[in-house]
Order: structure tokens, then C-alpha cells, then sequence
């Protein structure tokens, strides 16, 4: 008996993201109130959805969703997309046929909060749209990069402030630990704390949402913790390392996420580095060989950069060719004497020449 718990025990430790890669493919789906929704690529997690009503937390500046509504659905819908980039458009149009449906805009009292009413045909699919006018035009721009907030939830709005005075910035790639606990209570704290930003924020989760029920929490109110996304002709992979591995499941997709790449150029974040440059404390992967591994897979991908939080400091260095950051200045207890603070980063991509600029952005 006691052998067979143990072995039940280490069976359940060898793939510890494992819940969570599965749980990634049921984010964006949902039927309720006469409508079936799937967002593609689980972009977005349906925050609520009843008769003429959904409301969709978005995890990236562009997404699509198929809405089908039953035949005795109602016609109006009022979409509300939270956590959108502030010019966000929304076009829908019959699925199969691109015969525009007519959508209105609505009143906007938060820059990343956006409404729309579009009149769906009962019975009839439809694709909905979000996405800036010129999202899929290939230009250079830049974005912040930033990682643990934690226990500074209560006083990251100085952190949005400072990024809302560079309109320059498109939105945040975020690399994990938004909270102390992960429980829901503080995720929906830092989202409504994140109505002082001007941009909205895109994120993976760290190891501090997998504390207690953090994780399933992470999964309803915010979404996917390994995902994919283009825009601007650059494309942009987090990864869910929070347990300093990758699932096996998230490898596979993560494959796929190279290959539709290859050739442009592409960030990937996640929130433990596989190899960080120090090597003597509890900061990268638990297995050189795997962390070895997926380096190796990175750069064969052709990846331009990789951005890292976890170590509550700043770094620059490489791996395999790859310029690596770790920025972990979202004011977690920042690591002693090494003076650098509470920080984000302002990257400038181009996607006709890579990454142009990594800037270090002090904020005290």
C-alpha cells in the first residue's frame, strides 16, 4: 500500500503543469442565453455570457470568435471586450460568406474597456473581429515588458502612470507573478487596478499563481497560460513555466508556435528562464537538460528575444545566441544592493529588422 501511494505520488509530480496545458484548450469556449462562442486560439476567456450579452477579458491585441446563435436567439448583442488595446475595432461578418453584420460602438470610460452592439442573424454563424485599424500591417512599434507585481499590487499604478506618459507604447508583455497568493481576490484586484493603464497588458502566469487554487482562478479570469499571438507582422509566445518546466503538451504546441514563425520575427516570454545568467540559486529550470533542451529549440526556431521574470531584479545576457532579459521589476521584493529597483522595459520591434532597442525603465 505504502509503494503504491508513493509511486501514485511521484507519477503526479512529472508533469505538475499538466492540468493547466489542458485547461489552456478549454479557455474561450462556452454556451449559454442562445449562444455558442470559441475564440481562436483561446485569445480571450468568456468572462460572461447570457441572452444578448458577452464579455471577453482579451489576451492579445488581435483575436476572432465564432458565434453561433440558436434560432430562437435574440438579435442584439452587446460584446464588451476588457483588457483591449484603446483603438480596438470590432467588424463581424456571416461566417463563410465575409457579408459584413452591422456593428455600433458604444460608450468608453476606460481605454481598455470597449463595447459594441452587433446584430447577429439567428441561426446563421458569424465571425467576429477585434483589432486595431492597420493590426495586420507590418510596422515597427514598441511594447512594455514587465513581471512581478506581488505584494506591490496596492501601488503598481505608479508603474502604469509612468508608462501612460510614452503614448508610444502598444501594450504590456507581461512574464508572470501578478499576485502574492494567485487567489481570485487578488487577480481581481490587479485587473482593476489595471484600468489606470492606458494599454491593456497580455500575460502569462508565474509560480505565485499556482499557489492554492491560484491557477484555476488564473484560468477563468484572465486565460491561456501558454499562447500565441501576431501583430504588426511580429509574433509574440508565452510560455507557462511557472513550475521551472514546460508540459509536454505545451511543447508540442510550442512547435507549432516556431514553425508559423519561422522566418519573422518572433518574442517569447515566459516567467521562469530555463538558464538565467547567475546559475547559483533557485532561478532557472530544475533540469539543466531540459533547460538545455528548449534553448536549443528556441534558437533553432529563429527566436529574436526572450524575456524572463521571476528574479525580481534586471539582467541582460543570452542564451544560445537569443538576447535574454529577465525583468522582474514589477515591485516584488527586489533582490539586496543591487540598486536597481522597481522597473519595466520599452522594447522597439521592427518586423522588417528585429528587435531594435531594449531600453531599462527606472520607476524609483
Amino acid at each position: 500500500m505504502g509503494w503504491t501511494v508513493l509511486v501514485g505520488l511521484l507519477a503526479g509530480c512529472v508533469r505538475p503543469a499538466e492540468g493547466r496545458a489542458q485547461k489552456d484548450l478549454e479557455i474561450g469556449r462556452a454556451e449559454a442565453g442562445g449562444l455558442s462562442v470559441r475564440v481562436e486560439e483561446g485569445l480571450a476567456a468568456v468572462r460572461g455570457l447570457e441572452s444578448g450579452a458577452l464579455t471577453l477579458w482579451g489576451n492579445a491585441p488581435v483575436f476572432h470568435v465564432r458565434a453561433v446563435p440558436a434560432a430562437e436567439a435574440p438579435e442584439g448583442w452587446t460584446v464588451v471586450v476588457r483588457n483591449a488595446l484603446p483603438d480596438a475595432a470590432l467588424t463581424a461578418q456571416v461566417e463563410g460568406t465575409g457579408e459584413p453584420l452591422p456593428v455600433e460602438g458604444g460608450p468608453t470610460l476606460v481605454p481598455t474597456v470597449k463595447t459594441w452592439r452587433v446584430r447577429l442573424r439567428p441561426g446563421v454563424a458569424a465571425r467576429l473581429t477585434v483589432a486595431p485599424p492597420g493590426g495586420s500591417a507590418a510596422e515597427p512599434f514598441r511594447f512594455a515588458a514587465l513581471a512581478d507585481v506581488q505584494e506591490a499590487l496596492p501601488k503598481v499604478g505608479d508603474i502604469y502612470a509612468r508608462m501612460n506618459a510614452d503614448p508610444s507604447l502598444r501594450f504590456i508583455f507581461f512574464a508572470g507573478d501578478l499576485t502574492e497568493r494567485g487567489t481570485r481576490e487578488q487577480l481581481e484586484e490587479f485587473q482593476e487596478r489595471l484600468t489606470e493603464s492606458r494599454i491593456p497588458l497580455f500575460a502569462t502566469l508565474g509560480n505565485h499563481e499556482t499557489y492554492s487554487t491560484g491557477d484555476v482562478a488564473y484560468h477563468a479570469l484572465v486565460g491561456r497560460g501558454s499562447h500565441h499571438f501576431g501583430f504588426q507582422g511580429v509574433h509574440f509566445t508565452m510560455v507557462d513555466s511557472a513550475d521551472g518546466t514546460v508540459d509536454p503538451l505545451v511543447e508540442e504546441q510550442l512547435d507549432t508556435w516556431l514553425e508559423a514563425a519561422r522566418g519573422a520575427v518572433h518574442v517569447v516570454g515566459m516567467h521562469i528562464a530555463p538558464l538565467e545568467p547567475i546559475g547559483v540559486r533557485n532561478g532557472s529550470f530544475s533540469s539543466r537538460n531540459e533547460a538545455a533542451s528548449l534553448v536549443g529549440k528556441l534558437a533553432r526556431g529563429g527566436v529574436d528575444l526572450t524575456l524572463y521574470g521571476h528574479v525580481h531584479s534586471y539582467y541582460a545576457f543570452s542564451n544560445a545566441g537569443i538576447p535574454a532579459f529577465i525583468s522582474g521589476g514589477g515591485g516584488a521584493i527586489p533582490e539586496r544592493f543591487d540598486g536597481v529597483g522597481r522597473h519595466y522595459l520599452a522594447v522597439e520591434v521592427d518586423p522588417a529588422t528585429g528587435v531594435k532597442d531594449v531600453v531599462l525603465v527606472r520607476v524609483d
